[in-house]
């Protein structure tokens, strides 16, 4: 027997699809904001890199008088990227010169005369170089690294090619290398507390803002539209040109700058990783590290190599993204690369170290403007 049911009431009909079809907005999509200062040091220094690698290789042949024949190039650089100082060798005359049967390639004499100086801002990188890798032990949970990570990043802190046979004895009372487990670990032999100032905490020492009342109260700031905080345990935020944060951003912003932390060169075993605060420390370290290089930023690979001797976040690039005020992830270039944003002024270098003083006096040879991204007049004293 089949049974009659009533029509449905076709109002309420009408009025269940009506909600339906407005069951809600679909959420915005997340939107990165690109930064074009810093995606344009990835184009400018592509050049920049390959004259100073094809000159590196030319200072290595000592006994052709730095020259090699055109025909070796290729076991130097490969048979692909050989066209490319090929190119590049033709480009620039006034740098590089080719001459003798077979052909060879050399420094032309103004060339050869400015690289005569890299041995003196080598001498005076050594003192930087032997603070800045006893610091980046001290930021490591048993103040070492495996000797490899730091081969990884040594062309970014500046340490010569044999700094295993030639930097590290000659620094003995600071580091010494051990086997552990068939590895190699380059290790702390003292820990220098005077070392354990960031680069953050010295630049607001040399703003006055840790400087406090005589009644032991801060000075009471409000947070900007732009992020930035004067507070002891801020950090300094720079936000893409097309990000409009909201109130309710900025309050959130405010307690996060206003968050006290401990230092990065205070063991991390001794800090609960959920801790907000512990968080916090995490961005110092990351930002400490970056601190370190010459030019203020590593690739991605480079900064996750120290995630277990830092105990940086599981979710590195997440974290980076976050914290987009802090650092930019641009993927301009051969891999990813983090940059420290207060290290630059547009796209400018604005601490250079003796190293990078020579970078930019030989690459400025090929007489290009564009080339040289780094304007002396802006530049500021290396703190050491």
């Amino acid at each position: 027997m089949l049974r009659h049911f009533p029509s449905p009431n076709p109002n309420l009909r009408h009025q269940w699809f009506r909600q339906k079809s407005s069951g809600g907005r679909r959420p915005k999509k997340k939107i990165y904001h690109r930064v074009p200062e810093l995606d344009r040091v990835m184009h400018l220094r592509k050049k920049p890199s390959s004259i100073l690698h094809l000159n590196s290789i030319l200072q290595s042949q000592h006994k052709t008088n730095h020259s090699i024949l055109l025909r070796d190039l290729e076991k130097h650089v490969g048979f692909v990227q050989k066209w490319d100082f090929m190119s590049l060798i033709e480009r620039y005359p006034t740098i590089f010169r080719v001459g003798g049967v077979p052909p060879s390639v050399s420094l032309t004499a103004k060339a050869e005369k400015v690289a005569a100086e890299e041995g003196r801002a080598r001498m005076m990188m050594e003192p930087l170089l032997v603070n800045k890798l006893r610091k980046l032990l001290m930021l490591c949970v048993d103040c070492r690294v495996p000797v490899e990570t730091v081969e990884l990043i040594g062309s970014e802190l500046g340490l010569p090619c044999d700094f295993k046979e030639g930097f590290i004895p000659k620094y003995s009372q600071f580091f010494t290398v051990k086997n552990f487990k068939g590895r190699d670990w380059l290790e702390l032999q003292d820990w220098d507390s005077s070392l354990a100032v960031t680069a953050r905490e010295t630049r607001l020492a040399q703003e006055g803002v840790l400087n406090m009342k005589p009644d032991g109260v801060r000075r009471k700031v409000k947070i900007s539209r732009d992020g930035n905080y004067l507070g002891p345990y801020a950090f300094k935020m720079d936000f893409p040109a097309g990000f409009r944060p909201n109130v309710g951003y900025l309050e959130q912003l405010e307690r996060w700058q206003k968050l006290e932390f401990p230092s990065p060169y205070l063991n991390a075993r001794r800090f609960d990783a959920a801790d907000p605060k512990s968080r916090k420390r995490a961005i110092a370290v990351l930002h400490e590290l970056l601190s370190l290089t010459m030019e203020k930023r590593m690739t991605s690979a480079q900064l996750d190599a120290f995630h277990a001797e830092c105990f940086l976040p599981s979710k590195l690039l997440l974290c980076l993204i976050k914290h987009h005020g802090i650092f930019y992830l641009t993927n301009k270039g051969i891999r990813s690369t983090v940059f420290l944003k207060d290290g630059y002024l547009g796209s400018n270098l604005i601490d250079k170290c003796p190293l990078m003083q020579f970078n930019d006096k030989f690459v400025s040879l090929c007489g290009r403007a564009n080339t040289d991204i780094y304007d002396s007049k802006d530049s500021l004293q290396t703190i050491v």
